[in-house]
């Protein structure tokens, strides 16, 4: 079972199993690995969502819970974004493929949403209420658009990397994050903190692993000619 851990939003502020992006590269070496928390377990607190008759009537008997820091079995920790930041092959031009962002049951269907620079995000609205999506680019442009329901999806693409909060200004219990990376070579974990990256040529890389309330961490490492697995795991704690 999850624990839902609730702490103070630092900033105003993205699938069972782990996935990843797969670029199709040459036989290569899979790098993987697991990312686990350690530190305090708080009990969640549920969102007021009174405000909202609709929200709240959708989740009379399911509260919503915040999503900042899931924890899964043997302390894996879901949500971590973990990339080759420097030293990436060349990963052409972006994906023609859109990926979604919706919006169910007032709230973000995907927390955290990975994609690359030049991809188009597709943003829809499934909750018989308004939205309104505003992602707080700095690097980017900033906007905001009110979605109303029963309209269709709207699209949009960023050309820089940036990681970008994303709210709702009508529902300020929705946060979310746009991950944006001018690389393919991505994974973000899943319940059991697991990730592995598409294979990687011979080469000196390094990788980055991203939480949206415990930070960033990255390791050093070198892909030989032999093929050989290579495991890289990370550890995150909350102490206080």
């Amino acid at each position: 079972m999850w624990k839902r851990i609730c702490f103070t939003w630092a900033l105003a502020v993205f699938l069972p199993g782990s996935t990843a992006h797969l670029l199709a590269t040459p036989a290569g070496t899979r790098v993987a690995g697991q990312v686990t928390y350690t530190g305090p377990v708080s009990k969640p607190k549920a969102f007021d969502l009174s405000k909202e008759p609709v929200c709240a009537k959708l989740h009379a008997g399911d509260p919503l819970y915040p999503e900042t820091l899931l924890v899964g079995a043997d302390n894996g920790l879901r949500n971590v974004v973990v990339y080759v930041s420097q030293g990436a092959p060349p990963s052409g031009p972006a994906p023609a493929n859109s990926v979604l962002f919706d919006q169910v049951d007032c709230h973000y269907a995907t927390h955290v949403l990975v994609f690359r620079v030049g991809q188009e995000v597709k943003i829809a609205n499934g909750d018989p209420l308004s939205h309104n999506i505003h992602p707080l680019a700095r690097i980017n442009r900033e906007w905001n658009k009110i979605q109303p329901p029963g309209t269709p999806p709207f699209s949009y693409s960023y050309q820089a990397p940036e990681i970008i909060p994303v709210k709702c200004n009508i529902h300020p219990w929705m946060h979310g994050y746009f991950v944006v990376l001018n690389t393919s070579f991505y994974a973000i974990t899943g319940e059991d903190g697991h990730f592995e990256l598409p294979e990687l040529p011979p080469g000196q890389y390094t990788l980055t692993a991203w939480h949206e309330l415990l930070g960033t961490q990255t390791r050093e490492i070198t892909v030989g000619s032999g093929g050989e697995s290579q495991t890289v795991n990370f550890t995150f704690s909350n102490k206080p």
